[in-house]
């Protein structure tokens, strides 16, 4: 076991609420309500019956309200676009959550897919995605991978280094096609939540500095199985508002500008990382403040540059699926902890934990809860959920205020979870992955399949050989 430095404080915008019970709008799905009996219904199904089901964890994810932000966002990006006379090219980021039912969801959306390796290009085309319509990132892309891309035709790959555009280049010579490539470039511009830093360096593993886009871009024109596609560029995470983009996309049209003197661009891509609601003190702007505020921006540019709006690409992922998910979990054990003189604490502990949910561990993120299962006149009690790993850094939410009677039993339900918990979730302490299921108009189904504890033996050869020995 590992030790991690106690936290005693109650975050600042931890506020108590009246109804330790309440549902805040925004941070759950929109399906989310209590029915007559407390008990939290998702989709139309109690939780009660899901956990009775499915089991716990479980990931669950509200079909419709994928679907509903998957759409809102290609309408308001694509509404932003033709008031500016140029069209709008969503992505969805999979890296967030991807199955072959969320392909099928966002595709029938109108969105194209964004993958980061092999594995989500198999996802992707299993879902049913057009390979035209796929942009396949990643900084270190093996070999089998491009041929990969290039042999499904794969609409554009996004080049992240000088020994990318080779490799890139020498397998679509091989192949006898023209590849697609953008360029990723970091425009100095970072943006974490409410904040923007512009600087003029860069430390890390992603993009070319701006200043190599010229002499980059010459090369890939040059290459005759290549096809220069455009600009792409990633500002950061979880951003609320628009200066970032803004900023950013000063420095990007500018460069965008310059290259249009030896040939086309043919798309600027601003990349992600719009923010939603974890918690109560979470502001998300809409997404069409989002697309109207970004895409004037960039219009404002070009139009200060002289040249006509390109089709721009954006890629969300967290805000299309974050909020239609939820985790549900079972209380185990409950204890009240001293945490310092004048704070004391309620310790929750669930079925699950930081194999599960990575993010609270990794980024000190903030989540919520409530009891799910029944509703309770109690008083809030200041709690703090752990899971039930070998860490004291397993926490699944840092600070709430849940009933002061939660016991052992109750369901407890995490909302904001659609985002990167499946997708970073591991086996630690040899605890199987939960499924996925989802609800829509009253019914369940699993997309995803939980592991078992005879699959993770199956893996392991010693236990093969020990059997067949015996």
């Amino acid at each position: 076991m590992s030790a991690s430095p106690a936290r005693v404080s109650v975050p600042e915008w931890l506020v108590e609420p009246e109804d330790a019970d309440a549902l805040v709008s925004g941070v759950w799905p929109d399906s989310a309500v209590r029915d007559a009996d407390g008990v939290v219904r998702l989709g139309g199904v109690p939780v009660t019956e899901l956990a009775a089901r499915f089991g716990t964890p479980l990931y669950v994810l509200d079909e419709n309200e994928v679907r509903r932000r998957a759409r809102r966002t290609r309408i308001a990006f694509d509404e932003a676009a033709a008031r500016h006379g140029t069209t709008a090219q969503v992505y969805y980021a999979g890296k967030a959550f991807l199955c072959t039912e969320v392909v099928r969801w966002v595709t029938a959306a109108g969105l194209s897919i964004d993958v980061a390796t092999g594995g989500e290009l198999a996802v992707a085309l299993a879902g049913g995605a057009d390979p035209a319509r796929i942009g396949f990132h990643g900084n270190n892309k093996s070999e089998a991978e491009i041929a990969r891309a290039v042999e499904v035709g794969v609409g554009s790959i996004i080049v992240d280094s000088d020994i990318e555009i080779t490799r890139v280049a020498a397998v679509a010579a091989a192949h006898g096609v023209v590849q697609s490539v953008r360029v990723r470039v970091n425009s100095g511009v970072h943006a974490e939540t409410h904040d923007f830093l512009a600087t003029a360096h860069e430390d890390q593993k992603f993009g070319f500095p701006l200043s190599r886009a010229d002499e980059v871009v010459a090369r890939i024109r040059s290459l005759g199985s290549l096809e220069f596609g455009g600009l792409h560029c990633h500002i950061g995470s979880q951003i609320f508002g628009t200066a970032g983009f803004a900023q950013s996309a000063a420095r990007l049209v500018e460069v965008h500008a310059r290259l249009l003197a030896d040939g086309p661009v043919p798309v600027l891509n601003l990349g992600g990382g719009f923010g939603i609601a974890y918690t109560s003190a979470d502001d998300p702007t809409p997404i069409e403040e989002l697309a109207a505020g970004i895409v004037d921006a960039v219009a404002a540019e070009c139009a200060a540059h002289g040249i006509p709006v390109p089709v721009v690409a954006f890629e969300p992922g967290r805000a299309i699926v974050g909020p239609a998910g939820v985790t549900l979990y079972e209380v185990g054990t409950v204890k009240h902890v001293q945490a310092s003189d004048d704070l004391q604490r309620l310790y929750v502990s669930v079925d699950g934990g930081m194999s599960d949910n990575a993010r609270p561990a990794l980024y000190g993120a903030h989540y919520s809860a409530r009891v799910a299962s029944r509703r309770s006149d109690a008083a809030p009690a200041l709690a703090r959920v752990v899971g039930k790993h070998c860490e004291s850094g397993d926490i699944v939410v840092d600070a709430e205020y849940l009933p002061g009677d939660v016991a052992p039993g109750d369901l407890l339900a995490v909302p904001a979870t659609g985002a990167y918990c499946f997708s970073l979730a591991s086996n630690y302490n040899y605890i199987p992955r939960p499924p996925v299921v989802a609800v829509a108009d009253g019914s369940a189904r699993v997309i995803v399949r939980g592991e078992t504890v005879d699959d993770l033996l199956a893996r392991d050869v010693g236990v093969a050989s020990t059997k067949g020995t015996a």
